[in-house]
Order: C-alpha cells, then structure tokens, then sequence
C-alpha cells in the first residue's frame, strides 16, 4: 500500500514549463520537484525574456545549474518552444514522452508578460496572445498530457494563476482574463481528469520576486508600497510557492482535487 504521506518522487518525470531565468518560479519548481528525485523534461522560450526589462538569462547556465538538483539516476532533457504556436503544446508532451517514456506530473508555469494595459487599450490581438500562452497552450497540454497518461499512480497537474479572484489587476487585462479562465476552469477540468487518475490543481502564487520587483526595475516609492503590504517584510521568492507545487505533486497531496490555492504568505492587498 502506497505511503499517503510521500513526498519522494523517485521515478517520476515531471514535465515543467516556463523554465528559462534562474530567478524564475519554473527554476524553482524543477529545482525542487529534482530535489524530490524526479526526473525532468523542462521547456524555455528566451525570446519572451528578452523583451523584458530584466532580460534573458543563458538558458545553458540555466539548464546546467538545474542539473545540480538531480537526485540519483534521475535525468534532464529539454526543449526551446514557443507555446504561442497551435501545435506546439502537444509537441512538447510528445516530446517530453519521447524522451522519458511517459510524463507523471505537468507544471504549467508559462506565461506571457507585457503587451497588455487597461480596458480601454486592448485590442484583439492584445486579447488574443494572452490567451494563446496563457490559457490555451495550458489547456491542450493538459490534454495532451492526460492522452498519454496509461492510469499509473501519480498523475499529477498544476496549473499557475495570478490571484485574480483575491484582488484587481486593471492594468493587466488581457493577462488577468486569460489567467482567470484557468482559475474558473480547473474545478471542471479536474472533474474530468480525476476519473483518468491525474489530480488537476491551480495555484496562485501572488507577488513573487522574479527579478521585476528590485531596485531600479520599479519607482523606489512603489516597491516599497508593495512591500508594504507583505507582513514578513519580504517579497516571495520563487521557492515559497515552489514548495506548495511540490507538495501537491506528490503523494502527500493526493486527496486535495481541483483547487485553487494561494500561497501568498499573508500579502494584504488593501493593508
């Protein structure tokens, strides 16, 4: 009989997304989900990075640090895609697949991240590559990835919101609807999912430092308002909500279905 409280994940392979700056949440999921033994098929898009103000990292640095994290016989394997393409989230599965046999847990932790504004500056195409990356590529490879599940214990899926249930983002509309729709569709999809032996949960990260929130990346007076309403008096790094994704994609976590879940570490957003 299976151990309910196991976070050891020794013969697992975990599919993450969103893995291409050190400083980055995906870094800090893969890192840990190796830690746990596991093995990884990571996927990075450095153009995305390098329109951003903090830039690209070198994804081999990246991938070479990652491996640091392994754990005994566990492997990593790779791929630079653009989640934006229609046909590229299954590719990735297949990929993963190819590479490892079969893929117990997805972390969907892509995201797109500028390009966006109030409602009043939107515009359809605006709308429309949110959701691509976003929402959609999370959804057919969620699917792809519950194809090739054969039912083995350990079917795991995390999907990755941004608290838009707990507070506005006006100035992000297109980013916030498309991170909605996953929210507002995981207890449905994990409906689904569950009679197929894959758990399906959502987490909502809040403000983590990713490298936007240091000096010289925002005005002084507005970081220090935002670090204001942390009662820790730090922002979050990418290993707190890291640790909560970890512990959902083990055993440990598999009575918990379908929830959306913040791990925000008391952020006040009217304090």
């Amino acid at each position: 009989m299976a151990d309910p409280t196991r976070t050891d994940l020794s013969g697992r392979v975990a599919l993450v997304t969103g893995v291409s700056r050190r400083r980055g949440i995906g870094f800090g999921v893969a890192a840990r989900l190796a830690e746990l033994g596991a093995s990884l098929f990571v996927q990075h898009w450095a153009p995305h990075d390098a329109d951003q103000s903090y830039g690209a990292d070198d994804v081999r640095a990246v991938l070479d640090e990652l491996r640091t994290h392994l754990v005994g016989d566990a492997q990593l394997s790779d791929a630079s895609i653009d989640l934006a393409l229609d046909e590229t989230p299954e590719q990735m599965v297949a990929s993963a697949v190819e590479a490892f046999g079969h893929v117990d847990i997805l972390v969907c932790n892509q995201a797109r991240s500028g390009g966006d504004g109030p409602l009043l500056e939107q515009t359809p195409a605006m709308l429309d590559a949110h959701w691509r990356v976003n929402a959609r590529a999370t959804l057919l490879a969620t699917k792809a990835f519950a194809a090739q599940h054969d039912g083995r214990p350990g079917g795991r899926v995390i999907w990755m919101t941004s608290g838009q249930q707990n507070g506005p983002m006006s100035n992000e509309i297109a980013y916030a609807t498309s991170k909605a729709g996953l929210a507002g569709v995981t207890a449905s999809v994990a409906d689904d999912l569950i009679d197929r032996g894959i758990v399906l949960n959502t987490v909502n990260p809040g403000p983590v430092n990713t490298g936007y929130l240091d000096e010289g990346e925002v005005p002084e007076d507005r970081r220090q308002e935002i670090l204001a309403h942390f009662p820790h008096g730090r922002f979050g790094e990418p290993d707190d909500p890291a640790r909560l994704i970890a512990w959902l994609a083990s055993d440990a976590g598999r009575w918990v279905v379908g929830q959306v879940i913040s791990t925000e570490g008391g952020f006040r957003r009217w304090g």
